[in-house]
C-alpha cells in the first residue's frame, strides 16, 4: 500500500506548474495553424502573381488542391515531428536501453503535452522500481551466497579427510560425489560474489601493465587436460600487445571463453584464436566449430544463470558469460557473439587501447 501511494504521489509531479496540453488539442491546433499558413501562403502567392503580371491569373482548382495539400502537409509534419514524434523517439531509445539492462537511465522533457509528460514520468518511475528490484535481488543473492560459503567449505574439508580413511568402494564413490558437488557449489558461490563486487564497482580495473597475448596462451595451457581429452587443436594468431588492466579478472575472460569453446566443440576439431590491434581497439576473437547458438539464445546468452540447455545436462552454472561481459564492460570494452561461417560460434571481445 505504501509503495502504491508513493507511485501515485510521484505521478502527480506531472501536474505541478502550468496546465498541461492534451494531445488532441495539439492536433486541433496543428490543423488550425496549417489552414492559417495556407491562407497566408496562397494570399502572398496571389499578390506576387498580380504584381508580376499586373492582372489576375486564374489558377486551376487542381493546382490549388495540390498547393493546399503541400503546405498543410509540411506544417503538420514539422509540428508533429517537433512536439510529438521526437519525444516518442527519445522514449523508444530509452526503453531499448532498459531492455538491455540499463536501469540507471532517466528522462527529462520540456514538453507541454500532457500525454508526453505522463509517459516520461511513468517511465522514470518504472526504471526506478526496476533498479530497486535489481539491487534488492543482487544484495539478497550475494548475502545468501556469502552465508553458504563457510558451511560448504566445511563439508568439502570433512569429505576430503574421509578420503584418506580406508573406506569401501561404495563409500569412496559417495565421498567423490560429495566433493564434486561441493566444489561445484563453491565455484558458483565464488562467481556470484565476484559478480556482485564487479557490479558494485568495488574492484579496480586498472592495476598493472602486462602482456595480453601471453596471458591468453597461459589460459590455453591451464585448460590443457580438457582440450587434450577431446583431441582438439588451436590455430592461434596472437599479436604481441601490452595492456593495462586487472590481470586476474581478464584471465577469467579468456579462460571462460576458451573453456566454452572446448565444451561445445566436437572431438578432433580446431579452435581459432586471434588477437590484433585495430585503430583504437584491441580485438580478440575465438571461433569454434560446435553446434552454434540459436538466434533466441543470442539475446540472453550474457544474462545471469541463463543456459540454452534447460536440462542443465552440461557442466556450468550460467554465470561464465555474464562474468565475461561485466569484466569487459568494467574495462570500457564490449563483447559480442556471431555465427561462424563454417559452423559453430565466434565470440569477439573489444578493449580500448590504453
Amino acid at each position: 500500500m505504501k509503495k502504491e501511494n508513493k507511485i501515485k504521489k510521484e505521478a502527480k509531479i506531472v501536474m505541478v506548474g502550468k496546465k498541461p496540453i492534451k494531445l488532441h488539442t495539439v492536433i486541433l491546433l496543428i490543423g488550425i495553424l496549417s489552414m492559417v499558413a495556407l491562407i497566408i501562403a496562397l494570399g502572398g502567392l496571389n499578390v506576387v502573381m498580380n504584381w508580376f503580371w499586373e492582372q489576375e491569373i486564374k489558377v486551376p482548382e487542381l493546382v490549388w488542391i495540390i498547393l493546399i495539400s503541400a503546405v498543410s502537409s509540411f506544417v503538420t509534419y514539422y509540428i508533429m515531428r517537433r512536439f510529438v514524434v521526437s519525444p516518442l523517439l527519445k522514449l523508444q531509445s530509452a526503453m531499448t536501453e532498459v531492455s538491455k539492462g540499463d536501469f540507471a537511465i532517466q528522462l527529462a522533457t520540456n514538453s507541454k503535452i500532457d500525454e508526453i509528460k505522463k509517459s516520461y514520468n511513468a517511465f522514470n518511475i518504472m526504471v526506478k522500481e526496476l533498479r530497486s528490484t535489481e539491487l534488492l535481488q543482487s544484495d539478497f543473492v550475494a548475502n545468501v551466497s556469502h552465508e553458504f560459503k563457510t558451511p560448504i567449505s566445511s563439508i568439502e574439508g570433512y569429505a576430503t579427510l574421509l578420503q584418506a580413511e580406508n573406506q569401501s568402494a561404495e563409500t569412496r564413490e559417495y565421498i567423490d560425489k560429495i566433493l564434486f558437488s561441493t566444489k561445484r557449489l563453491s565455484r558458483l558461490i565464488g562467481e556470484i560474489l565476484l559478480l556482485s563486487k564487479i557490479e558494485n564497482q568495488s574492484i579496480s580495473t586498472k592495476n598493472e601493465r602486462y602482456c595480453l597475448d601471453e596471458q591468453i596462451r597461459q589460459a590455453v595451457v591451464a585448460l590443457e587436460t580438457k582440450w587434450e581429452a577431446k583431441n582438439l587443436d588451436f590455430d592461434a594468431n596472437l599479436d604481441e600487445i601490452y595492456y593495462c588492466g586487472n590481470e586476474s579478472l581478464l584471465f577469467r575472460v579468456w579462460a571462460n571463453l576458451i573453456d566454452n569453446a572446448i565444451k561445445f566443440s566436437p572431438n578432433n576439431q580446431v579452435i581459432t584464436l586471434n588477437l590484433v590491434k585495430q585503430d583504437d581497439s584491441i580485438v580478440f576473437s575465438i571461433a569454434d566449430k560446435g553446434v552454434g547458438i540459436s538466434n533466441d539464445a543470442k539475446f540472453h546468452i550474457f544474462d545471469k544463470f541463463y543456459q540454452e540447455d534447460n536440462s542443465h545436462s552440461k557442466e556450468g552454472n550460467g554465470l561464465g558469460l555474464t562474468l565475461v561481459k561485466r569484466i569487459v564492460q568494467a574495462h570500457n570494452g564490449s563483447v559480442s557473439v556471431q555465427d561462424n561461417d563454417g559452423g559453430g560460434t565466434i565470440f569477439v571481445v573489444k578493449l580500448p587501447v590504453n
